[in-house]
């Protein structure tokens, strides 16, 4: 009996051990890398220099900690609220993610779509995808739209002379909700200095919650994917389907991407529909409704988008 009793409580005690010995890694984890690591080192310090102040009997700071030390904890929230509330959102969508999800998953082809349009456009995009928690707050900071999700809306707002171009698009499943919204930039110092606005931004928004962002840059066409305030940049589009797939936890089957209709291609077809194009000597490539005829006859490298 005394045996079961200690071998009992010895179990306890490494459970106990090992229950710390998690959540201190995991409070590590979650501040490497962010602004709170350095913050959390001068905290240490203030907490030494205290020590030291009461082994030395400082009277006058030893009062001063007395009767600080119970606002400390407020101060501790006020401080860390960002973190916090990643790692509350992160259990909360882990808890979900274990009971499961009966709702049918929502098809986020048009995204990788658009995507591969912008990239080889070289049209700058930020698309965020809106997850377990709400972006109410930055969807009122841009103009609504509450429309359906499709690849044509998308090429439509991120058009250069669009209205809507600049700022961020915000998708709630298979919604658009707004557009030119303002997301709050990252201010972590180790990101790299090649990194705009809308790359700091798309970090920025996956800080505060657990958004997905897809980003488009506009001087060099590259894809970036940015979750947990943590990117990844020069992705293709098989990989960005992929790493959506895995971070929407759904399976995304492959989409044939749209693909350029050549000269000799267009002119066969338009043989067999018996039209011809007036003016010109060279026939234009074919394009979707809305494109431009540049100078030389030619049509602008837009897509047709695939049926």
């Amino acid at each position: 009996m005394q045996l079961t009793a200690q071998w009992s409580r010895v179990s306890f005690t490494v459970l106990d051990i090992l229950l710390v010995a998690i959540i201190i890694y995991q409070v590590l984890v979650m501040i490497r890398g962010t602004r709170a690591a350095p913050m959390l080192a001068g905290l240490a310090a203030v907490a030494v220099a205290f020590y030291l102040a009461r082994i030395g009997e400082l009277i006058t700071l030893n009062w001063l900690v007395n009767h600080l030390l119970p606002y400390v904890v407020f101060a501790l929230i006020v401080v860390f609220q960002s973190e916090i509330r990643h790692v509350l959102s992160d259990l909360g969508r882990r808890v979900s993610f274990l009971r499961g999800n009966s709702a049918e998953a929502d098809s986020y082809d048009d995204i990788v779509l658009a995507a591969n349009l912008f990239s080889q456009h070289q049209t700058g995009a930020l698309m965020v995808i809106e997850r377990e928690i709400g972006l109410r707050t930055y969807i009122e900071s841009g103009v609504a739209m509450d429309a359906k999700l499709s690849y044509d809306l998308l090429a439509t707002i991120f058009r250069p002379s669009a209205p809507l171009h600049d700022g961020a698009v915000i998708i709630q499943k298979d919604r658009l909700a707004a557009a030119a919204c303002f997301l709050p930039l990252s201010m972590n110092p180790i990101l790299s200095t090649q990194l705009g606005t809308r790359h700091r931004a798309a970090i920025g928004i996956t800080e505060e919650t657990d958004a997905i962002a897809v980003i488009v840059s506009e001087e060099t066409g590259a894809i970036s994917m940015a979750v947990g305030g943590k990117i990844e940049r020069d992705l293709t589009i098989e990989q960005l389907r992929d790493r959506l797939s895995l971070e929407l936890q759904r399976y995304m089957s492959p989409v044939a991407l749209p693909t350029v209709v050549g000269p000799e291609e267009d002119s066969s077809l338009e043989s067999m529909h018996g039209s011809s194009i007036h003016g010109s000597s060279v026939h234009g490539s074919s394009i979707r409704s809305g494109a431009q005829l540049t100078s030389d006859g030619d049509a602008d490298s837009e897509l047709e988008r695939p049926l």
